[in-house]
């Protein structure tokens, strides 16, 4: 498309440089001939007609004298157009160059880049399993050398008791000797107060009888 554009605008610079050539040429042409040949019967006639048609051929050849500067500046930018048009075609390529450098060999890049990085986070996950199982085993192997410790420490103190403790047969001797000393204290005087009745009962037999008596006489 570029390159229609520079053929196109090459081919309107060299029209307008024709048109202004031959425009330059046409007006000097004029100016020398037909303008002068007006301007000299005018001036030799000393009509007032003449001098207008003088005037407006004057007139014209500046109004087309414009005209040729008007060209010359669209020339001008003819002439710009090319360059900007070459800068464009080269900004483009260079584009071109580096979206093809991107795709072979930043995208590359990226993917080998990207494996990378999930390589290193998967590494670093499975480190850090492997950093939890080998802290749960460790905790977990000093908790059962702790309860291994403890189990065991009972077990042996357990194992040179007694089947009885000597406190225990201590407090149910004792106990017992008490129990005899109260037992043996309640017969004693059990029997102390049997013989007491028992002395007593006489007395009242005694006082009975003799109060027996004493109604029969």
């Amino acid at each position: 498309m570029f390159n229609h554009l520079y053929d196109m605008n090459t081919q309107y610079f060299k029209e307008l440089t024709m048109y202004i050539i031959a425009g330059e040429k046409k007006l000097e042409e004029v100016r020398s001939g037909d303008l002068v040949t007006l301007k000299n019967a005018a001036e030799q006639s000393g009509d007032a007609m003449d001098a207008q048609r003088a005037n407006d051929l004057a007139a014209n050849c500046d109004r087309f004298e414009k005209k040729i500067h008007d060209l010359k500046l669209t020339r001008q930018v003819a002439l710009q157009m090319a360059p900007q048009i070459r800068l464009l075609q080269n900004n483009d390529s260079l584009l071109v160059e580096r979206i093809q450098s991107t795709l072979s060999n930043t995208l590359p890049l990226w993917k080998s880049q990207i494996l990378i990085a999930l390589g290193m986070h998967r590494s670093q996950e499975a480190l850090k399993a492997q950093s939890a199982v080998t802290n749960m085993t460790n905790d977990l192997l000093q908790k059962n050398a702790e309860a291994l410790k403890i189990g065991t420490i009972e077990t042996a103190r357990e194992a040179e008791r007694g089947i009885i403790d000597l406190e225990t047969l201590k407090s149910t001797n004792q106990s017992l000797m008490d129990t005899l000393s109260e037992v043996m204290r309640i017969q004693e005087e059990g029997r102390s107060k049997r013989l007491a009745a028992e002395q007593e009962l006489a007395t009242m037999e005694v006082s009975l009888k003799k109060k027996l008596l004493e109604v029969h006489t």
